[in-house]
């Protein structure tokens, strides 16, 4: 039962916590240093994993944080790997696998000093995303093909504003890919089967 489920353990897990840590963060951020509390359309979730809130303050939320995003990294890992055991093509399940390894270690990395190292999995999870689209265009699970589909646009759209340097919608764009990235990593892990990709 808890193997079963136990992404989707992970990734409630992690919502709560980060919950739990928002309502903790002093204020601050990068677009107003004396605002208070987190504020989700200016803070970015990484304002979380600091000892001090940009404000100065020390940030009572940071454990809950690190803590919600050890339990991100292994939901995220755990689903990359039960993912490859659903495809034929061995390459192809070879690379999830390593995908779902490594997010184990660069998403938790977000959470430390380490934080720019740790961004490797942004990109190691819209790589995994973009292979598990091929493959699910192939079967007949149509609301899953436009869920991958809204997904991998939540991530370009918010590469754009970033590189932009919108930052106000950089922040609201991190937190719109995120939620769509949990929402289709839920819907791939309890609603597509093996048998699906074994027509490929």
């Amino acid at each position: 039962m808890i193997k079963r489920y136990s992404v989707l353990i992970c990734l409630i897990a992690s919502i709560v916590l980060l919950l739990v840590a928002s309502f903790r963060y002093p204020g601050g951020s990068l677009l107003d240093k004396n605002s208070i509390g987190f504020q989700w359309s200016k803070n970015f979730i990484s304002n979380l994993f600091t000892a001090k809130a940009i404000n100065g303050l020390e940030n009572s939320g940071r454990i809950w944080a690190i803590i919600g995003m050890a339990f991100h990294s292994i939901g995220y890992g755990v689903f990359f790997i039960n993912m490859s055991k659903k495809l034929s093509f061995n390459k192809w399940a070879k690379s999830l696998q390593f995908i779902g390894l490594a997010n184990l270690l660069f998403i938790f990395l977000i959470a430390t000093p380490l934080h720019d190292v740790g961004t490797i999995s942004i990109v190691l999870t819209l790589a995994g995303l973009f292979t598990i689209t091929l493959f699910i265009f192939s079967t007949k699970l149509h609301f899953l093909k436009i869920c991958c589909v809204t997904c991998l646009l939540t991530y370009y759209v918010f590469f754009a504003f970033y590189g932009l340097g919108y930052l106000e919608l950089t922040a609201i764009m991190q937190k719109v890919y995120i939620l769509s990235s949990l929402l289709l990593v839920i819907g791939l892990e309890y609603f597509s089967k093996t048998e699906d990709f074994i027509r490929l």
